[in-house]
């Protein structure tokens, strides 16, 4: 089990839209618009409400959402791709 954590920037750094199947989110922060496609916003939206780690997000994705690509090498993938745009860090 990894011991990095995961976390999301705080609600109000960030507005999101939902666009026809994708979610459009601006990042104040960075002043970056990016378009996500599923799991990207509900890994977002699980880690807005606490930190956690890769094993943890993975449990929390299938029990609460049904996510086509919750494995957990597709996940590290989808992780890492959050942070290297800058919208999750590790904690």
């Amino acid at each position: 089990m990894s011991a990095t954590r995961y976390r999301a920037p705080p609600a109000d750094a960030l507005l999101i839209r939902e666009l026809d199947g994708l979610v459009a989110l601006y990042h104040r922060a960075s002043g970056m618009t990016h378009m996500l496609a599923s799991p990207a916003p509900e890994i977002l939206a699980i880690l807005a409400e606490d930190v956690a780690m890769r094993d943890e997000l993975l449990a929390r994705l299938i029990q609460r959402y049904d996510v086509a690509d919750a494995a957990d090498d597709l996940l590290s993938a989808r992780l890492d791709e959050l942070v290297a745009v800058g919208l999750v860090s590790r904690a």
